[in-house]
């Protein structure tokens, strides 16, 4: 007698939460880019390829084959970016997380985020802000961006405002691009970032935000904007652009991800 049920496994349903928890995390990183359209018209031609061993076309069953048996080279050269994107993501956000880590496993050394001097930044940015000056900064985390910061001029100083602001001030040599920040020291200016591919991007921003949104989708710093036009302050991170945030938000988004340095707060 046929049973009229299927039999179903605890680990049935685990891999169908890890499988569905995959493609959503690739739909994330290519979403909004060219590489969706790439993507469709890949799982097309599969689909094509399905159909066409199912109703035994030798043929182009045998030329769709030989295009599906190259495909795994090809998606890896077409989706370049999004591979790099997808384990940075895997590695800052599930490998390195504070509350799971495998670093917890080898070292029972706390605080492994890095110590930046998150009120020196923003007071520097209130002060760019008011003055409508564009500025671009990178924040390192695991990552100290030596290929970024080679792009510049090494200036390995401590960070403090004064210097922050000269750098980005408009008769300044080393304003153009960005400054690049690693622990309590401002590693190197006038860096070249990425640009980001993203087709979603609003109009309204320009190629600082782009840049911005680049470096947040191939590295895992933080990086924050200021606008020229506007003076408003934007944040990207993990490869999302969080426009018009005020400082104060910031300045708490800083402290979350970021030791900060013990001095007087600039809002008390």
């Amino acid at each position: 007698m046929t049973s009229l049920f299927i039999s179903i496994r605890i680990l049935d349903v685990f891999d169908i939460i890890l499988t569905a928890l995959l493609f959503y995390q690739i739909y994330r990183l290519i979403k909004g880019t060219i590489a969706i359209n790439i993507f469709i018209g890949i799982f097309s031609v599969y689909l094509l390829w399905l159909l066409v061993r199912a109703l035994n076309m030798q043929l182009l069953g045998s030329i769709l084959g030989q295009f599906i048996g190259v495909g795994v080279i090809a998606l890896i050269i077409v989706f370049q970016q999004e591979i790099r994107r997808f384990l940075i993501l895997i590695g800052t956000r599930y490998v390195s997380n504070r509350t799971f880590s495998i670093e917890k496993l080898f070292t029972t050394v706390s605080g492994s985020r890095p110590r930046v001097k998150i009120n020196s930044l923003i007071k520097a940015f209130k002060n760019l802000a008011a003055t409508r000056t564009g500025a671009l900064v990178v924040i390192a985390r695991k990552s100290e961006l030596e290929t970024y910061t080679q792009t510049g001029d090494i200036l390995d100083a401590v960070t403090s405002s004064r210097l922050l602001e000269s750098l980005f001030c408009r008769e300044s040599p080393l304003h153009d691009g960005a400054v690049i920040i690693v622990g309590d020291k401002i590693r190197a200016a006038r860096c070249v970032l990425p640009v980001s591919e993203n087709i979603n991007i609003p109009p309204e921003f320009g190629m600082r935000h782009r840049a911005a949104l680049g470096m947040s989708e191939q590295t895992d710093a933080a990086v924050v904007v200021i606008s020229e036009e506007t003076g408003r302050v934007s944040l990207a991170d993990g490869g999302q652009l969080i426009p018009g945030m005020e400082l104060r938000e910031v300045a708490d988004y800083l402290k979350q991800e970021f030791i900060d340095d013990p001095v007087v707060s600039e809002f008390t």
